[in-house]
């Protein structure tokens, strides 16, 4: 029946967030063996900028209120519910911020209890991986605080208009390629970072040097 209701529950079983965090590492470990080079990840979901907001508030030591956004789109009344709903899970659970499995089975969901298991995964195989928005930034930032070589293997497409976005990848001390304003995090901005690495990785293996052309190299004039 999927995550629980945190204010009346933890979000899930300590097992249940496992099992979850397994799933994922081993989609990680299926796409290397197929012999993919590079990931994409994205998420769908109604309500989980909540838990994405929660999580985040516990790992960054923030006020809900200051990491948390109007999702799809919610009014004044009920944006001020969700931050009100955020804050009093936080209280009644007490999540560790130096635990991000505790806070991710307090305060979080399976989507992000597998997209962290996921990063873990494809940086145990070597393999990178491209985030998209918002709920997928709060799952790796988890990640990275459990494994810092995860930080290693996350490419960055773009930063989320919620008010969370720019915080999240500046504690993972990532830049976004793509800056558009996007709300969205079903993948979209993930499959538009993938182009640009196909046209740079062209331009650094198969551009023509100044040698090729006959060109004399750049001399500094004092």
């Amino acid at each position: 029946y999927g995550t629980k209701d945190f204010l009346e529950e933890p979000a899930m079983t300590m097992e249940e967030t496992v099992r979850a965090m397994e799933a994922g590492a081993d989609m990680a470990v299926e796409l290397k063996e197929r012999g993919y080079v590079l990931a994409g990840s994205g998420e769908m979901g109604i309500g989980n900028t909540t838990t994405s907001s929660a999580l985040l508030s516990v790992l960054l030591n923030m006020d809900p209120e200051l990491v948390t956004g109007r999702g799809a789109g919610l009014t004044t009344a009920g944006y001020n519910r969700k931050v009100q709903v955020i804050r009093e899970g936080i209280r009644i659970r007490k999540p560790s911020g130096e635990d991000p499995v505790d806070a991710l089975s307090k305060v979080g969901g399976l989507d992000l209890a597998a997209l962290t298991g996921f990063y873990i995964g494809c940086a145990a195989c070597g393999l990178p991986v491209v985030l998209d928005g918002l709920i997928t930034g709060a799952a790796a930032l988890a990640a990275v605080r459990i494994s810092p070589d995860v930080k290693g293997y996350l490419l960055a497409s773009h930063v989320s208009a919620e008010p969370a976005g720019a915080m999240v990848l500046d504690a993972l001390g990532l830049k976004p390629a793509i800056s558009a304003g996007m709300c969205l995090g079903e993948g979209t901005g993930a499959a538009a970072l993938f182009p640009l690495l196909d046209m740079a990785a062209a331009v650094y293996t198969q551009m023509s040097s100044f040698d090729d052309i006959h060109v004399d190299a750049y001399e500094h004039l004092l």
